[in-house]
């Protein structure tokens, strides 16, 4: 018989569940025959890492555990448990002191398929569970990646909305920028319009020519600027409709 090279060597399944175990790690499952237990787990998920390395726990008929990890016991599961435990919090630090929008968004993947692999583990000893009965440390077991679960989801979702918010007030302040500097070139441009035909006027009457106003007196010069003011608002207002077109 050819057994899957998932399984520790030392190992002695019984054929029903060896012969049920392929080669690759698949979905998070259990799998139940003669009294004996097999759990099929994923080990902590990796971000960016599609890849799913696999975590083996058996539990024989007599309730003794062993883990493909290493161990007697059911302290395997109480380690992959804790392993968990450890990534929400770490994930949870990280978003705590987080101060942009990339550390952020490394929570968020990081998070997600946390998340996924705490859902499938809790449902995996739920159906474990079922399958079992009378087993405490798997009734304990099954409650603690209930909390898991809730914790990464959770966490997920804070993350989400985390950066969600430092989208909203990036935008909220370029938006303030831009309206700063459409204020200014506003101004700017008023001011603009309203010297260049006085400029104008100036340049040409500052010349040493005659002009034949030369005898107008004050009353020649406050028309010719009345006169320069109104064409430079003239031009403001046509500037401005152009722009509203």
């Amino acid at each position: 018989m050819t057994v899957s090279r998932l399984l520790p060597r030392t190992w002695e399944l019984p054929a029903a569940l060896a012969n049920r175990l392929g080669d690759e790690v698949g979905r998070q499952r259990c799998m139940l025959a003669g009294g004996h237990l097999l759990l099929v787990l994923h080990e902590l998920p990796k971000p960016g890492d599609a890849t799913r390395n696999g975590l083996l726990l058996w539990r024989r008929p007599d309730g003794s555990w062993d883990s493909s990890a290493g161990g007697a016991g059911v302290q395997g599961l109480v380690r992959h448990l804790d392993a968990f435990a450890k990534a929400v919090d770490g994930l949870e630090e990280r978003l705590v002191t987080a101060a942009s929008a990339q550390e952020i968004h490394a929570v968020v993947q990081a998070a997600a398929p946390l998340a996924r692999t705490a859902r499938n583990l809790h449902r995996t000893l739920q159906e474990a569970r079922d399958g079992v009965s009378g087993d405490r440390e798997l009734i304990l077991a099954r409650d603690r990646a209930y909390e898991l679960e809730r914790a990464a989801e959770l966490l997920h979702h804070d993350a989400g909305a985390a950066l969600q918010y430092a989208a909203a007030r990036q935008a909220e302040e370029q938006t303030r920028a831009a309206y700063g500097l459409a204020s200014a070139g506003h101004r700017l441009n008023l001011i603009a319009a309203l010297a260049l035909p006085l400029m104008a006027v100036a340049s040409v009457f500052g010349m040493n020519l005659p002009s034949g106003i030369e005898g107008g007196g004050v009353i020649a010069f406050w028309a010719i600027v009345g006169g320069s003011l109104v064409l430079g608002a003239a031009i403001y207002a046509a500037g401005t409709g152009s722009a509203k077109r």
